[in-house]
């Protein structure tokens, strides 16, 4: 008689718990917008969620440990006219943070280190390229300051933030509205999914298409790609049924599936979230109450189911921590952060293990903040590896490249900066405390004289 074998995994027993209700971010009144993106973006420091607001568009931002009821009147970064559609935190300065609008721009926001103490309206920089709203954002995994945005004008830009300049606009690739685009591990290619039903790997410097497949999915609903390990493709999409699928493709041969899966018959868009160093992709459903989960490897069938972790609510949206903000003495593999309709929750997922010890075999050395090239470097041809930090000791923020050099830049190469302080401006502020001290001056000698009489 034949024994079945079950797949031997670390991942097999993974398992997701929400946070208690002290430890979520209640009263928060979370965006109604219908676009398909993440809604929400984290790291070690701060959490922010795109919300409600009157008269333009808004996203608020809370330092981590800022648990439970959020006052209504809490500050917000406010300064789109249209309702915000995508944000970004910078991989390589956690207090920098991008934000796409319907009002076809990107700004680029600075938040201090203990979080805003008042509505923050004025960016760093306005980055104005695109003709249509701008509903995908992607920094560079290992340049400093390289942006890509994606609009609903087809049109993909990668902007020198430092400069405040559109570097390269790809108008002609895409002939519809591009549902997703990502960056690979080493930033050296770009993956797009598109409404005309091809998924693209371009080359970022050149402009031009590597490669591409048509119908990845044959469905009409929006197609999700991601890269995972050793260059392959992970996509999310519909059959012609609406049964939604997960496929896995090998770039350099698109002609056939490695594996394609079939999952239930959900309408949410899933959205695919890869941790490379483990080799799990977590599917969250756009309006689903569950997160998938799945093994990528190098044996048939490739995407190897491990579990499902179900709740009551559907979740808005979800942001992903990055691997240096997770409690690796709790073997926390992954954290997510669900929204809600009027609350974010956090969501764990947990390998479970006897030992408090650090488990290597759980976290190898992952991708840390420091950029390994610069971005006029990295647009004149230069690449680089992403540079790797231990967790063996718990991450240590340490300080980030500072913005000061960047702020000057742009006051001289952006002219729809507000606060491009001229020598002029400066030379009359200057004047002006001067004044101010020689009047204290003469006020305190006034008191003085006065007390000595009495």
């Amino acid at each position: 008689m034949s024994q079945r074998v079950v797949r031997a995994s670390k991942f097999r027993h993974v398992f997701g718990k929400a946070l208690k209700a002290d430890q979520c971010y209640d009263d928060i009144r979370i965006s109604q917008m219908t676009w398909d993106s993440n809604f929400c973006t984290v790291n070690p420091k701060f959490v922010a969620m795109i919300v409600d607001a009157s008269g333009g568009g808004a996203f608020i931002v809370l330092p981590l440990t800022k648990t439970g009821r959020i006052d209504m009147s809490y500050p917000n970064v406010c300064g789109h006219t249209g309702p915000v559609l995508d944000i970004e935190w910078c991989p390589h300065n956690d207090n920098i943070i991008a934000s796409g609008s319907e009002d076809c721009s990107v700004m680029i926001w600075e938040i201090p280190d203990s979080g805003l103490v008042s509505s923050l309206t004025t960016p760093l920089v306005k980055l104005e390229g695109h003709s249509k709203r701008v509903g995908i954002l992607s920094w560079h995994p290992t340049a400093h300051n390289v942006l890509m945005s994606a609009g609903c004008d087809n049109v993909v830009i990668l902007w020198n933030v430092a400069r405040g300049e559109a570097v390269v606009r790809m108008e002609t690739q895409h002939t519809d509205v591009i549902y997703s685009a990502c960056w690979n591990r080493d930033g050296t290619q770009i993956l797009t999914s598109c409404k005309d039903k091809k998924i693209r790997v371009l080359d970022p410097r050149k402009a031009t298409v590597i490669s591409e497949k048509d119908k990845p999915h044959e469905g009409s609903r929006p197609v999700r790609a991601i890269y995972v390990n050793d260059g392959k493709i992970l996509t999310t999409g519909f059959s012609r049924m609406s049964e939604r699928q997960v496929a896995l493709w090998d770039p350099s041969n698109f002609s056939e599936a490695l594996t394609l899966q079939e999952l239930d018959t959900s309408s949410g868009v899933l959205l695919p979230f890869f941790d490379p160093d483990t080799g799990v992709v977590y599917l969250c459903g756009k309006g689903d109450s569950s997160i998938r989960y799945f093994e990528v490897t190098d044996e048939a069938p490739y995407v190897h189911y491990l579990s499902m972790y179900s709740s009551k609510e559907s979740q808005k949206g979800m942001g992903y921590m990055p691997k240096r903000g997770l409690e690796v003495n709790k073997c926390e593999i992954a954290r997510f952060y669900k929204l809600h309709e009027r609350k974010c929750e956090p969501i764990v997922m947990t390998v479970p293990r006897k030992s408090d010890l650090f488990q290597e075999d759980l976290f190898p050395d992952t991708i840390g903040p420091e950029p390994s090239v610069e971005a006029d470097d990295w647009f004149n041809g230069k690449d680089g590896q992403p540079i790797l930090i231990s967790l063996k000791d718990g991450y240590v923020a340490s300080k980030p490249k500072e913005f000061k050099v960047i702020k000057s830049l742009m006051a001289t190469t952006v002219s729809t900066s507000s606060n491009s302080g001229s020598d002029s401006g400066v030379q009359a502020l200057q004047a002006e405390v001067k004044e101010l001290k020689a009047t204290i001056e003469e006020l305190t000698k006034r008191v003085s004289e006065l007390e000595s009489k009495n």
